[in-house]
């Protein structure tokens, strides 16, 4: 409603929101730190007045109304401000006297976020809770037949291969005719995937990289991360961590400058190069960081100026066709590093995947496929991307797999999947199956930000605006009075923390198949469902 009481049609009542603020005055202490921590606005402080009968102690007097006015919390309607039930206010609150409730009805609000002609971008995943990973069981357990292992007492190897693996004879060949072979790293199966330095906060960032850093020289696990597009910072790009990084150049280019200038200073090589063509939430559509996150350090380190939109085109706009991709991108970013670090692409989860494979199988250059399928995504997508678009992992790699089997070539290119694995805690089980179905590792990203930095988004749509800046953990801003309220040394104890428990869980999955010194890929003999067309369609086990 306006200022001078009017309704115009897009009026909302606080029962027509999503979240409503519930507020005790008898709890309230009126600290003001639930409207100062908001990150959207929700609620400000009111002025109220109340009528109240007093009842006077003589009988020759009436009784008569007494008008008092006090001081509360008051909450926002206009669509701009509605509440994200992140829960801040809640936190603060010395007395537990406000928080957030979902509504009980349908969400109005969906009706009128599209203000100004401009359809609703956010944050997120998709706002579902099926999640196919999760129905799937293990079911070929070793009992007296084969040498089943037990997870506490035996040494377990879970380590993959990342980069093109050729047959001995044509290993040789290449070696004879070129000089060369296919550089092959061996990493951990769970890689963090791509969050780019401007689409997470510095102090996440800096968190992870710290992180990874201590799995690796302390723990002796070879965890590795991508650094998304955008570059990174010119510091790490110069030290000896950098071998723990997967660099990715994206369409729009961003911080190749940076990277480029970079190389001859280099102390170590990068783990691998990710060419990114799609992603899992917005398949078919750019990436984009909106001009929320462009401040000064993200754009001098990607070259733009600053506080602009840095949208990345869908294609890379340089190239017409796969063929030309792999020829072009690949082959030109093998050279940059003298053809000692893997080159791979990184598509969106999507019906023409297999065309992109069967290009793949024919350029001995290519050192893996990486697949994100619809569920995945951190960054600014329109909801009808998010949510109406892309393809589910599971049956993507699936079929990337078998067309692999087909061709002889399943040990050669490593399949990776992304995109809700762990969407809802069941982070090692979903990997397990992934890797049976035919993926030589997996990547997570907003599992990472949930466990390792308390990311407070859900996908009953709770928060969920890391498009726009304002992320009330400051996981995902670039504002410092946001992103100083995370401690990265206590993001680096928790990545190491998912990790180890992600190895015990892993391994107890994977023990009772007699799997010791190599990842079950592909063994899709231990994995049943109970429906039978999901059974069918990925061609594993029917149990009930």
């Amino acid at each position: 409603m306006s200022t001078n009481g009017t309704i115009t049609p897009s009026t909302l009542s606080v029962k027509d929101l999503p979240w409503q603020i519930l507020w005790d005055k008898d709890k309230c202490t009126l600290c003001g730190r639930c409207t100062s921590v908001c990150p959207v606005n929700a609620i400000e402080l009111g002025v109220f007045r109340k009528r109240i009968i007093e009842t006077p102690l003589g009988l020759e007097e009436t009784p008569g109304n007494v008008y008092k006015v006090f001081y509360g919390i008051r909450q926002k309607t206009d669509p701009a401000y509605a509440c994200v039930g992140c829960a801040m206010c809640n936190l603060v609150c010395p007395n537990d006297a406000i928080i957030p409730c979902r509504s009980d009805e349908a969400d109005k609000l969906r009706f009128h976020i599209n203000r100004g002609g401009q359809p609703r971008r956010r944050g997120g995943r998709r706002n579902v809770d099926y999640s196919l990973l999760d129905q799937i069981k293990f079911t070929r357990i070793s009992m007296l037949t084969d040498p089943a292992l037990d997870a506490g007492r035996h040494e377990f190897e879970l380590r993959t291969l990342l980069g093109r693996v050729l047959p001995p004879e044509e290993d040789l060949k290449l070696l004879k005719e070129e000089g060369w072979t296919p550089p092959v790293r061996e990493i951990y199966p769970l890689m963090i995937g791509a969050m780019s330095f401007g689409a997470l906060s510095p102090n996440m960032w800096e968190g992870l990289q710290m992180g990874i850093a201590y799995l690796n020289e302390e723990l002796g696990m070879p965890v590795r991360m991508c650094t998304g597009e955008g570059g990174c910072p010119p510091r790490l790009l110069r030290s000896r961590f950098l071998k723990y990084v997967i660099l990715q150049i994206a369409s729009g280019y961003f911080g190749w400058d940076e990277i480029i200038h970079a190389l001859p200073e280099m102390k170590e090589d990068p783990c691998a190069i990710e060419i990114k063509y799609g992603q899992g939430a917005k398949p078919g559509d750019g990436g984009l960081l909106m001009w929320y996150k462009v401040n000064k350090l993200i754009a001098s380190i990607r070259g733009v100026p600053q506080g602009v939109s840095l949208p990345s085109p869908p294609t890379h706009q340089t190239k017409y066709s796969i063929e030309e991709a792999v020829a072009k991108m690949i082959q030109s970013m093998y050279m940059a590093w003298g053809f000692r670090v893997p080159v791979y692409p990184k598509i969106s989860g999507t019906s023409t995947a297999l065309a992109v494979l069967n290009n793949l199988t024919r350029n001995p250059y290519a050192a893996g496929l990486a697949i994100d399928g619809e569920d995945g995504g951190t960054g600014a997508a329109y909801n009808v991307s998010m949510n109406h678009m892309g393809h589910p992992i599971a049956s993507n790699i699936r079929d990337c797999y078998l067309n692999l089997v087909k061709l002889g070539k399943q040990n050669e290119i490593p399949l990776f999947a992304g995109g809700g694995i762990g969407k809802h805690g069941n982070l090692a089980a979903n990997a397990a199956a992934l890797i049976m179905l035919g993926a030589s590792g997996v990547q997570i990203g907003k599992y990472i930000m949930q466990a390792a930095a308390g990311c407070l988004g859900s996908e009953s749509d709770r928060c969920n605006i890391c498009n726009i800046g304002l992320c009330p953990k400051g996981i995902t801003s670039q504002d410092p009075r946001l992103y100083r309220r995370l401690d990265p040394e206590k993001v680096a104890e928790r990545v190491v923390d998912v990790f180890l428990a992600f190895d015990t869980e892993l391994k107890k999955i994977v023990a009772p198949l007699g799997r010791s010194t190599s990842l079950p890929i592909g063994m899709s003999d231990a994995l049943g469902i109970n429906d039978k067309n999901i059974a069918d369609r990925l061609q594993i086990k029917y149990v009930v």
